[in-house]
C-alpha cells in the first residue's frame, strides 16, 4: 500500500525528495513495521531495474507521527555531501504546528538542554550539567490564533529527536494531538506537525534547492486556519 501512495517531489541521479506520511517511519527501527524508506528503494529497484541491493542514503529523520519533506541520496557521494551539509547547518528544515495555547511572545527563540530516555524513548529537559545533555535550539513565529489554539512556523537550529514536541511543551505549549508530551492540556487527535520546507544545495551542482509540501489542509486542526505558504 505504501508504495501505491509515494510521492516523488524531485529526483535526479543523484537525490530523491519525497513526501514522508504521517504515522510512517522513516527508515526501519524496532517494530520491523514498513517504511518509507525501504518503499524509496523498493521504488528505485523496480523503476531502474537494479539489481542487488539498492544504494540509499538516510541523511536525515522525522520522528514517525511527523508527515512531510524528506531528502534521501541515491548515491554514497551525495549521501556523504549532505550528511557534512546537514552537520555544518547547511540545511533549512522548517515546520509548520498547532499549539494548544499560545506563547507570551509571537516570535521567540527556543534554547534547551535535551536528554533522551532509552528505555522509554521520550526526552526531557535538563540542565547542561546533566550526563547525555544535548543543546536544542529553535525559532517560532505565530502566525495565526483561532481560539485556544495558535499556528506556528518552526525553524530548526538543531536535530534533536523530538524537539519540537519537548521544547513546546516545556512552555506549556504542546503541539495539537501530542498525547506524549503534551499532559493535560493536549487535544486528542492526530499530531498537528508537518515539515513543510526543506532547502538545501544539491550535493553535486551546488545548485540552491527547496522543496515545499502543504499539510492537509481539510483535516483538523489544519482546516480552522487560512494556511498560505510562500513558495
Amino acid at each position: 500500500m505504501l508504495d501505491e501512495e509515494l510521492e516523488i517531489l524531485f529526483e535526479d541521479n543523484h537525490i530523491i525528495v519525497v513526501l514522508k506520511p504521517q504515522n510512517i517511519a522513516c527508515c526501519p527501527d524496532e517494530s520491523g513495521d514498513d517504511n518509507l524508506f525501504d518503499c524509496v528503494k523498493r521504488y528505485i529497484k523496480k523503476t531502474y531495474s537494479k539489481p542487488g541491493n539498492v544504494f540509499l542514503g538516510l541523511i536525515h529523520r522525522l520522528d514517525r507521527p511527523t508527515g512531510g519533506v524528506m531528502v534521501y541520496a541515491k548515491t554514497s557521494k551525495a549521501a556523504s555531501r549532505l550528511s557534512e551539509a546537514m552537520k555544518s547547518g547547511g540545511f533549512e528544515k522548517r515546520y509548520l504546528c498547532v499549539l494548544c495555547g499560545a506563547p507570551s511572545k509571537d516570535k521567540g527563540v527556543l534554547k534547551n538542554y535535551l536528554r533522551k530516555n532509552s528505555v522509554t524513548n521520550t526526552v526531557y529537559v535538563c540542565t547542561e550539567s546533566e550526563e547525555g545533555a544535548k543543546f536544542a535550539e529553535l525559532d517560532y513565529e505565530i502566525k495565526d490564533k483561532k481560539g485556544a489554539l495558535s499556528l506556528a512556523e518552526i525553524n530548526l537550529h538543531t536535530g534533536r529527536t523530538h524537539q519540537i514536541r519537548v521544547q513546546t511543551a516545556a512552555i506549556n505549549c504542546p503541539v495539537y494531538g501530542d498525547m506524549r508530551y503534551g499532559g493535560e492540556k493536549a487535544v486528542k487527535g492526530k499530531l498537528a506537525l508537518w515539515a513543510y520546507s526543506l532547502r538545501f544545495n544539491h550535493p553535486t551542482s551546488g545548485e540552491a534547492m527547496r522543496f515545499i509540501a502543504e499539510p492537509p489542509l481539510r483535516e483538523a486542526p489544519w482546516n480552522i486556519f487560512d494556511i498560505k505558504i510562500k513558495p
